[in-house]
């Protein structure tokens, strides 16, 4: 959870008084200044201390969220996209007060080409949301991070989760995106054609772009046929090397898998008391496969004979849709069920990737270091394409134990990188990881990133503090 207490705010801006009756005479009750709505929108799912918007707006459509910025971008105030909260690094929050455009209300399916294998939302629809409503048409969407998020958000942050290992990231299912830039320009990027050639890839830029450069308000996303038949298995190994390294195998021998996802001793304890459930509290895999019938019982045999060279064993299987919803769902409740192990506890959850073949070194690398930390320490990931999470449970009261977690995570992440890695695979940089942008993409490529926000954002208005490092940050 993110730290309790709100932080002092900056000063109010002077031309806010001016905004807010104008965004009032636009928006009327839409349009909120209240305490508790403010808080709300201050903060998301992590440490991350509250520091809340001035003004809390909630339009309904493309033309009013163009309206908001057009107004925020004549009084030079900030403008912060929130979508569900979720985020984990900071990105929702007001570092320099200002307005936060709530997109909640913008939640409308627009069109589903059952045809062509996609369809066009509302930033404001989130993807449990979209999946309901693809149920009938034998479609879904398998881009899952875990919470509920907005499907806005998830552009915007870069998403991705248990699937991807099969299914891709959010920037591999995003075909077009309507935007509304920091002077409130509307642009569409893209198009429903599967590949094109046609000038620069805008889509691209604005996938991952945190608010910093546009509002998301439309997205045209690719479409997956539900699979004939799935099946998910658990299987508990000795320890993490020899866990990660049977996912590796699986992967490396061309094994199809829709998801595979480590959990530690400590995970799977916090999964048991959580929900209720009796698994070994041992490093464990979870693993799920999509095909035909033949196919799924087929890639099951195969991990399995690869599990038990790895010296994996009590091999599970979660065959009814019942079970696998419950499995599922005890993986994403994760967060919560670790918050539960201390309470009072934030987490701080570290999110790095890197090749699958360093995958087992870093993590046994990093568990080596953290191993005395006076706090628990959880690993946990997506390990079939090398994203994994550190976690760590720490009391914000504690200088000390924030200290430590700091280290834990300079460790963590600069190893990653040196390993050809990345700071972040799927959380995004928000404010929590800018100042590894420069070890990971060197100089030249961030003054690169710099010069296209300077572009697009001149006044620095859009969701400013976040994803660049400042100017002159050297770390």
């Amino acid at each position: 959870m993110n730290a309790p207490a709100t932080t002092p705010g900056t000063p109010r801006h002077p031309a806010l008084d001016g905004l807010t009756t104008a965004l009032r005479e636009l928006l009327g009750p839409r349009c909120s200044t209240s305490d508790s709505e403010r808080e709300h929108h201050g903060h998301g799912e992590s440490y991350h201390p509250t520091k809340a918007p001035d003004v809390v707006c909630y339009p309904q459509t493309t033309d009013e969220v163009s309206r908001i910025v057009k107004l925020c971008h004549q009084a030079k105030v900030p403008v912060i996209p929130f979508g569900a909260g979720t985020s984990l690094e900071g990105h929702v929050v007001a570092l320099h007060g200002g307005v936060c455009i709530d997109l909640s209300r913008m939640n409308a399916i627009t069109e589903v080409n059952a045809e062509d294998l996609d369809c066009t939302v509302e930033a404001g629809v989130t993807r449990k949301q979209l999946n309901e409503h693809l149920r009938d048409t034998g479609l879904f969407f398998p881009v899952d991070p875990g919470a509920d998020a907005t499907l806005g958000g998830m552009t915007a942050t870069r998403a991705s989760g248990t699937n991807a290992v099969r299914y891709g990231t959010m920037k591999d299912n995003v075909l077009a995106l309507t935007v509304v830039l920091a002077d409130g320009t509307i642009v569409k990027t893209g198009g429903r054609a599967r590949k094109s050639s046609a000038g620069y890839d805008l889509t691209r830029l604005f996938v991952g772009s945190e608010g910093t450069l546009c509002v998301i308000t439309e997205i045209t996303l690719k479409l997956y046929g539900i699979p004939e038949a799935s099946s998910v298995a658990v299987c508990s190994f000795p320890d993490i090397a020899s866990a990660v390294n049977c996912a590796i195998e699986t992967i490396q021998c061309g094994v199809q898998v829709a998801r595979v996802e480590l959990l530690d001793e400590t995970c799977m304890r916090a999964i048991n008391r959580h929900n209720n459930l009796s698994y070994p509290e041992t490093v464990a895999l979870f693993l799920e496969f999509h095909g035909t019938d033949a196919a799924v019982v087929s890639q099951a045999q195969m991990v399995e004979a690869l599990a038990e060279g790895h010296g994996g064993e009590g091999w599970r299987f979660a065959a009814t849709a019942e079970e696998r919803s419950k499995l599922w769902q005890a993986r994403h409740n994760l967060h919560y069920a670790l918050l539960a192990l201390r309470p009072g506890a934030s987490s701080w959850g570290t999110d790095t990737c890197v090749p699958i073949s360093q995958l087992a070194a870093c993590i046994t690398e990093i568990r080596e270091h953290a191993k005395d930390a006076p706090f628990p320490v959880t690993a946990l990931g997506h390990v079939g394409d090398g994203n994994f999470h550190m976690g760590f449970l720490i009391r914000m009261d504690s200088p000390d134990e924030i200290r430590e977690a700091e280290r834990l995570n300079g460790l963590l992440v600069n190893r990653a990188i040196e390993l050809g890695g990345t700071c972040t695979g799927e959380h995004g940089v928000g404010y929590g990881k800018a100042k590894f942008l420069r070890k990971e993409h060197g100089d030249a490529a961030v003054e690169v990133m710099r010069t296209l926000k300077a572009s697009l954002d001149p006044d620095n208005i859009m969701n400013p503090g976040k994803v660049l490092p400042p100017a002159l940050d050297r770390v």
